[in-house]
């Protein structure tokens, strides 16, 4: 294997360049789902490359249940200073895989709280709750998808900006938003050079609502308002794997750009451009990462097939 297992560990950082300019450049569906495809991509290719290193410090540990030719020289060979990088993976996935459990965990948990409290409330697309706290956020799952907003934050808001409230709630569970959250969450939680694409998803994903919004209102200056006064005062989403018109960020931003033109729609950007270019470097660094843990997979395969006494 040599270093191309450690290739995944560290090819993330070729995605950093398209997660700063997809948000100023590419339209937000685009960016939405080009971000948490490459996100998902290198996370999968990293934690197996790091299970694949963990394997052979597992099997330097005294009394482990592996087979005893797997800590042969010929195994350890496979891998660069495995005496250090085997058993420092060790620790590495587990974390990896705690901190993935607790965000699966936390995310299902909400989710079930927040359908178990509208459980006596008409099964409508819309719950308006009684509550002085001002929220609102798109909730998927249950027996339908529903849009939970708190009589408090209605009232701040004029009615052109109500409708762009719903529009955009609507927007988030009709293009399932959630999940483009929780991929990029659990990316960043598998490898950490990812969370430049988790914030900039957490960008795109809202902006992607906000110009859906504003198509269905007609009115792109009532959804900037909306987003504007919603921010002032609302809490914004229980857990962050749940969108909201109020979720946090750079809300500025994105009040300017609903105030200038809709962006133009391409399913690709310009090869000589910036973004383009940047595109094409994480486009690279993502092939890259998937040839390097088949790579690692498959010949980790056969020197432990090797290795083991039949």
């Amino acid at each position: 294997m040599g270093v191309f297992v450690f290739l995944p560990l560290v090819l993330p950082l070729t995605a950093w360049p398209i997660a700063r300019l997809a948000e100023q450049h590419l339209h937000p569906r685009t960016a939405t789902r080009l971000l948490t495809a490459v996100a998902a991509v290198m996370a999968l290719c990293s934690t197996l490359c790091l299970a694949l290193v963990m394997v052979v410090g597992t099997a330097q540990l005294p009394g482990n249940p592996l087979p005893d030719g797997w800590s042969d020289p010929e195994v350890r060979a496979a891998v660069p200073y495995d005496e250090v990088v085997g058993k420092a993976a060790i620790p590495a996935l587990c974390a990896v895989v705690a901190a993935s459990a607790r965000a699966l965990w936390r995310h299902g948990r909400v989710r079930r709280r927040a359908h178990r409290a509208l459980a006596g409330l008409p099964g409508t697309g819309v719950a308006v709750l009684p509550d002085d706290v001002p929220y609102a956020y798109a909730l998927p799952g249950g027996r339908r998808d529903r849009v939970v907003v708190s009589t408090a934050l209605l009232d701040c808001l004029e009615p052109s900006e109500r409708r762009a409230l719903f529009a955009h709630e609507r927007a988030h569970l009709a293009a399932g938003h959630h999940r483009f959250l929780l991929a990029v969450r659990l990316a960043a939680l598998a490898n950490p050079f990812l969370r430049p694409l988790r914030t900039a998803v957490s960008y795109t994903a809202e902006r992607w609502a906000d110009e859906a919004a504003a198509r269905v209102v007609g009115d792109r200056r009532a959804v900037a308002t909306a987003i504007g006064k919603a921010a002032l005062v609302s809490r914004g989403t229980p857990v962050a794997t749940l969108a909201g018109l109020a979720a946090p960020g750079p809300v500025p931003r994105r009040v300017a750009a609903l105030l200038g033109p809709a962006p133009a729609v391409r399913t690709w950007p310009p090869a000589f451009t910036s973004v383009g270019l940047a595109a094409w470097a994480a486009a690279a660094g993502t092939a890259v990462s998937a040839m390097s843990s088949a790579n690692a997979a498959v010949t980790m395969f056969l020197i432990l097939r090797a290795a083991t006494p039949f």
